[in-house]
Order: structure tokens, then sequence, then C-alpha cells
């Protein structure tokens, strides 16, 4: 399984601070191009895919989604939908759930925070990786499944993320900053060349 973890910042944490306007409800806009790049590509939905959402944004931080292969796909076909999806799944989400609940077939949702997730994934064996510009190349890996790509949104990672993050080693995907996005599909794009 591919598995990534964004982490933003300004991401809004209940379904009724989602209108419109993506970028007002804390750049949702990047959130739903996050998940289109997870997992569609051309003619294509990817099918090993598992995408962890941290949402740190006002007004019930933090919110823990996570997307997988199973979700129905055919319903994402637009950032309107994708976004959707996003108010509907924070909207069922409570302060006393116990654990990730799932709303839709692939689509789950609890009240963790991102340290908790790493941590979570780091002691279930799997090999957690900050993108950073500055880290390791990528191509020096030796990519297998069991990695998990931490990345952040356009704000990057506040003082005390940053701090936790400091013991966990830095990939880079290339000399330019690119979007989140971006990242994500060039990520994919090395598992694809390895056949991984």
């Amino acid at each position: 399984m591919r598995e990534f973890i964004y982490y933003s910042k300004s991401a809004v944490t209940a379904g009724n601070f989602i209108k419109d306007n993506l970028m007002q409800a804390g750049r949702m806009d990047i959130v739903c191009n996050v998940i289109i790049s997870a997992f569609f590509v051309s003619n294509k939905v990817r099918d090993d895919v598992r995408l962890h959402l941290v949402f740190d944004g006002p007004p019930n931080a933090p919110r823990h989604l996570v997307l997988d292969s199973s979700l129905e796909k055919e319903l994402l076909i637009s950032k309107k939908d994708v976004a959707g999806l996003i108010k509907r799944m924070l909207y069922k989400c409570s302060d006393k759930q116990d654990g990730l609940k799932e709303i839709f077939p692939g689509c789950f949702i609890e009240k963790k925070s991102f340290e908790a997730v790493v941590k979570g994934l780091d002691a279930d064996g799997k090999n957690v990786l900050l993108l950073y510009r500055k880290g390791k190349d990528i191509r020096a890996l030796n990519l297998k499944r069991n990695e998990v790509f931490i990345l952040g949104d356009q704000e990057g990672f506040p003082k005390d993320k940053k701090k936790f993050l400091k013991r966990i080693e830095g990939v880079s995907v290339g000399p330019a900053i690119l979007f989140a996005s971006q990242v994500l599909t060039v990520v994919h794009n090395e598992w694809d060349r390895l056949g991984v």
C-alpha cells in the first residue's frame, strides 16, 4: 500500500465551515488537489493508496481523516465532489467518539493529533519519511511498500511540529519547491518507475 500523510495547519475541522470558496476554508482547495493526485491518473484510478489527512484548523482541531482505495472513486471526479465528501466526513465526527469511524466505504475519521498519527504508523513498522527539499534524494532510497511520506500544506509545519519531525529522515524529490499535490505525483512516479 502506498501511504501518505498530509498535514494542514489551516484546514477547517467542521463541515459547516466549508462553503463554496474552498480557499477560505483553510485552503481546502489544496486538500482537494492532494486527494485527486493521490488516487487518480489518466484514465485510471490507483487501487493501492492510503491517504491520511490531519487538519489543525478551526474550530475542532485536530481531525484525522483516512481515505483508502476502497472509497467510491466515481464520486470524486471534481474538486467540488471531493470537498463535499470531506464536508460530510467532518459533519460525522464527534469529539466523544473513540477511534476511527468509517463514514463511507474507505473513508474514516477521528479526533487524533498529527504526532499521534505519525507515532502510530511508526509503531506499526512503517518507514515514516518527511518530504523535505533539503533531504536525501528519493532515488537514493530502496523504495518498497512500507514507506509513509509526510508532506505539509503551503504554510509548512508550525514550530512544535518541526521539533517533533526532527527525528524523521528527510527525503527530497528534487531541487524545485513544488505544490503538495505535485510532490505526491512525483513520489507515485518513483514507485511506478520501480514497479513497486
